[in-house]
């Protein structure tokens, strides 16, 4: 909703004659609804800016928030809004920090009276209708941006790839596989075999709760594409109840080794290093 350059000037007027009393009032209603989570010097800051934006905007003619000349309204109620998403406010109160201002209007509208104070606090509260809406988009899309940083980390930290020995990397899986993360595993665990030039991989799948049909073709595709980076894998952790299922899916593993335990892959590939033969070698000697 627009407001007319009489409207405008009007608004622009009323906050500029009371504006002290506006910010402080302003202030005391938002600091009621934020209980104290937000320092009071903070909030009188960020009110300030609110009422030196809408100052600004609502002296030069016709005031849309949508207009090139509300640029600088709109980008203090998208920090208004960015600040708030990522100290753990809800959309609830950083919409309540924009429509308080209406309490404000109404309270200096009051003291003057008349029919003409009636309609341009109708006029006005359109306006501040818009600011809320423009802010609680902005929050919404801040928080959604947030939540998939988020879960791109978690999803980066549920995936390490860790060297257990020279020339030996584990992927130690836990929770369900699915496409997205088994297409960070591949990833992250060729990077990390070009990083350590290690020729041997274990795959532990330990912490994954079932095997089926799906889990195993991604676990088969990590493994083709380390081969291809001439990287042997071994599988680990294939406990009773996965075995039985894997055989009832008729998954085959083909000529990938396969261990009950991390410890036992670990094992299987020291042998293949010649490293377990060269200890035995320095007992019989001794």
């Amino acid at each position: 909703m627009a407001l007319s350059a009489e409207e405008s000037g009007r608004l622009a007027d009323l906050l500029t004659e009371h504006a002290e009393r506006v910010t402080q009032r302003w202030t005391e209603i938002v600091a009621g609804s934020l209980r104290g989570r937000l320092s009071q010097a903070e909030l009188r800051r960020q009110v300030q800016e609110l009422h030196q934006s809408m100052v600004t905007v609502s002296g030069h003619g016709v005031l849309d928030l949508e207009a090139e000349r509300a640029a600088e309204l709109r980008a203090v109620l998208a920090e208004l809004s960015r600040g708030r998403a990522r100290q753990g406010f809800s959309a609830t109160e950083t919409a309540i920090s924009v429509f308080a201002v209406k309490d404000v209007l109404l309270e200096l509208m009051e003291e003057n009276g008349g029919a003409a104070s009636l309609r341009d606090y109708v006029a006005f509260s359109g306006l501040v209708d818009q600011m809320g809406l423009f802010t609680f988009e902005s929050f919404v899309r801040t928080r959604e941006s947030l939540i998939a940083d988020q879960a791109e980390q978690l999803l980066e930290l549920s995936t390490p790839v860790v060297k257990l020995w020279e020339g030996v990397v584990a992927v130690p899986l836990v929770g369900t596989l699915d496409s997205a993360r088994a297409q960070v595993v591949m990833e992250r665990l060729l990077q990390t075999l070009v990083d350590t030039g290690s020729p041997y991989a274990i795959i532990d799948i330990t912490g994954v709760p079932a095997v089926d049909t799906q889990v195993a073709q991604h676990i088969l595709k990590t493994v083709v594409a380390a081969r291809l980076m001439g990287a042997d894998c071994i599988i680990s952790g294939i406990r009773p109840q996965i075995a039985q299922t894997i055989v009832a899916l008729g998954i085959e593993f083909g000529d990938i080794a396969t261990k009950a335990s991390l410890a036992d892959a670990l094992r299987h590939v020291l042998r293949l290093t010649g490293v377990e033969t060269g200890r035995r070698q320095l007992r019989r000697e001794a």
